[in-house]
């Protein structure tokens, strides 16, 4: 009987990591468009709903491959990003930040109500069926493997174009002191709209890999959006890496909460350690300039 119990209880860590890479990718996007901008996207886990919108309707209903119908949904939360900052965002750029998070938490609540209006509130359904792998007594979620491994090619690609590229090398020397660059001749603007592009194609690969795994309705980004900030928040805004470690620090504490108990409760327990930390290290566990 204790063997078993050990099986399941490292079947729950294994699926914790795994959950893990989904939530690293989501507050990479997030912590991408802080540390630049320094400007934090409420609707951001709405950026991702209309993402996993767009996968369903163009695989489910026309029919289009799924391959192609989720670059295409990159291209549209990438589209969405830039509209969100020229549109929202570079009007309040230099605002106090709470008119900034009224603002991005104001499109929150309208790109909630804008779905409700076009789809209804009904939840729909991918439709793939894909197989659970067992490895001797453990059994793994095909879709949140294939997800795991998505989100860590998604997040290496990332690193790539911000040490590897001009304009990713100007995005890592704007968060780091966007005064300087500014008076060294580099065009803000231009990087700050990369920026957003970026961290809108984040949100349509994590739409792609969420919509294995959830149902899609208006509401979905609450079932993600609010754990997405407090991993932001933990790790430190702003600090990729500081995300990356707090998002699995996190999902192991759910997945181990949820075995021992229920899932919501493993919820209960992360956000408790997060309070916690806070009054520990109110900057987060890596802070901005870390």
């Amino acid at each position: 009987m204790e063997q078993i119990f050990d099986i399941y209880l490292l079947e729950a860590l294994i699926n914790g990591l795994l959950f893990g890479g989904v939530l690293a990718l989501l507050s990479l996007g997030l912590n991408l468009i802080f540390g630049v901008i320094d400007v934090v996207w409420i609707c951001y886990a709405e950026i991702v709903m209309f993402g996993m919108y767009a996968i369903y309707w163009l695989h489910a209903v026309y029919g289009i491959p799924i391959v192609p119908a989720a670059l295409l949904a990159i291209a549209l939360t990438g589209a969405m990003g830039f509209l969100v900052h020229y549109l929202v965002i570079s009007p309040i750029l230099g605002s106090p930040p709470i008119n900034q998070l009224l603002a991005t938490g104001g499109l929150l609540f309208f790109l909630q109500s804008f779905a409700t209006l076009l789809w209804g509130i009904e939840f729909r359904n991918l439709g793939l069926r894909l197989p659970v792998l067992q490895w001797g007594e453990l059994y793994f979620s095909y879709a949140r493997l294939l997800a795991f491994g998505i989100a860590v090619i998604g997040m290496i690609a990332i690193y790539l174009f911000l040490t590897r590229t001009y304009i990713g090398t100007a995005i890592r020397a704007i968060s780091q002191d966007r005064e300087i660059m500014t008076l060294m001749g580099v065009d803000s603007r231009r990087v700050y709209l990369v920026t957003s592009v970026v961290g809108g194609s984040l949100a349509g690969l994590a739409a792609c890999l969420l919509v294995l795994q959830y149902d899609v309705h208006p509401f979905v980004g609450l079932s993600f959006g609010p754990i997405t900030f407090v991993i932001c928040v933990l790790g430190g805004l702003g600090n990729m890496i500081g995300g990356f470690i707090a998002a699995f620090i996190l999902s192991e504490i759910i997945s181990i909460g949820g075995f021992y108990a229920e899932l919501e409760w493993g919820y209960v327990l992360a956000f408790a350690v997060f309070i916690v930390v806070m009054f520990i290290r109110p900057e987060g566990i890596l802070s901005k300039k870390s």
